[in-house]
């Protein structure tokens, strides 16, 4: 296991009924910018919630996040912040609403500079400063809730990029999984298929002597397979619903990425997906894992016999055999989950392929534990899953 640091400070607040509590944890005397998405907060009573929750505080609101936030409405919004001097930020949404706010909360106190570059130079700029946030989850799947983390597109560029900072973690986040009942079929399959490849980026590399690491992220995995089937079956089971949510925030809350190698080399290959064609984060991940797995089986031949063999018991075989094996087990979880996990499933073809690689190319981007996927790899792996 490798040396490492890990704090977390984001107060969690978990249960039904939670959502009445965020009063006790805003400023009595700030001005606070709630941020949503489309609408769907005001149609299921979440955002009723909140304004009962929040009366006699100052509220403004900002509303029309995307499914993947775009810069260009993120730069809306801190103008509001900066005309309504808003000092602190409330998201209630999912993922994309979490991660839209990190950003304004950090562009609002970038300075004079063009705060695309916290995203486009992430490894040069140091974000020294951002207003404080907190969040109402609505939606388990990227984590944003309990982590440093955020991604933003910019349509001008068809450019989705990643930044993190310690300085965007919630002060709070408050988790009511009462909020997944409504949840479109979609949503959830997403939010499933989202928590298991975050799962996956931290796990499927290399061992390095960590069973308890890899077993805190097979426990992971072990429980949304589960709850995968289960949730779309009935959304309204409560502690099916809990534990869809919590295994979501647990994926990547940092903890089972201390000590033990990283990949993520399936969101950044998944990213170019979405800022090409609009294509679901998660359903790009569920696009472009299988080809990981199979192009770099060699590499990670251990851990995916040993994830074939603890979560989907394949143990007869070569190892080869028992690789293709896992391979199909996992696209077969994915298309359980309602999600197609082929490129021409989403009517992408060669001449997207050819764009991603020239772009990879053209970055000089190397992806991976061992940092050797570069961009004829990249073009193998979408291959694959054409």
């Amino acid at each position: 296991m490798y040396n490492f640091e890990y704090k977390n400070p984001v107060k969690i607040i978990f249960g039904k009924g939670s959502i009445s509590r965020v009063s006790e944890e805003v400023p009595a005397d700030a001005t606070i910018l709630i941020t949503y998405g489309g609408g769907s907060i005001k149609k299921n009573g979440i955002y009723q919630q909140v304004k009962d929750a929040l009366k006699g505080y100052n509220t403004i609101e900002f509303g029309g996040i995307e499914p993947n936030p775009s810069y260009e409405t993120c730069m809306q919004a801190v103008e509001m912040v900066k005309e309504h001097n808003a000092d602190f930020l409330l998201a209630v949404g999912g993922g994309s609403v979490a991660d839209a706010t990190k950003f304004i909360a950090a562009a609002s106190l970038y300075g004079d500079d063009d705060p695309w570059n916290i995203l486009a130079h992430r490894y040069e700029v140091e974000v020294k400063d951002a207003l404080p946030i907190g969040v109402v989850l609505t939606l388990p799947a990227t984590g944003s809730e309990m982590n440093k983390n955020a991604v933003i597109s910019r349509r001008s560029s068809q450019e989705k990029l990643a930044f993190d900072t310690p300085k965007v973690l919630p002060q709070f986040s408050i988790l009511d999984p009462e909020c997944v009942y409504t949840l479109p079929d979609r949503q959830i399959s997403n939010g499933i298929a989202d928590a298991f490849i975050h799962v996956m980026e931290q796990y499927l590399t290399f061992p390095v002597d960590s069973p308890l690491q890899d077993r805190f992220a097979e426990s992971i995995l072990m429980t949304l397979t589960e709850t995968g089937p289960k949730i779309l079956a009935d959304k309204k089971d409560y502690n099916t619903a809990a534990n869809f949510m919590w295994s979501a925030t647990m994926a990547l809350n940092g903890l089972i990425a201390v000590g033990v190698p990283q990949d993520w080399a399936t969101h950044a290959i998944g990213h170019e997906l979405t800022a090409f064609h609009g294509i679901d984060h998660a359903r790009t991940l569920a696009i472009v894992f299988p080809g990981i797995m199979n192009i770099k089986r060699q590499s990670k031949k251990e851990k995916i016999i040993q994830y074939g063999e603890r979560i989907w018991g394949i143990t007869t075989g070569s190892d080869d055999e028992k690789i293709d094996k896992t391979i199909n087990k996992t696209i077969e979880f994915f298309e359980q989950m309602e999600i197609k996990t082929r490129l021409s499933d989403y009517n992408v073809t060669a001449a997207t392929i050819e764009k991603i690689t020239e772009r990879t190319k053209k970055r000089g981007s190397l992806f991976g534990e061992n940092k050797d996927i570069d961009y004829n790899a990249v073009k193998a792996i979408l291959t694959d899953r054409l």
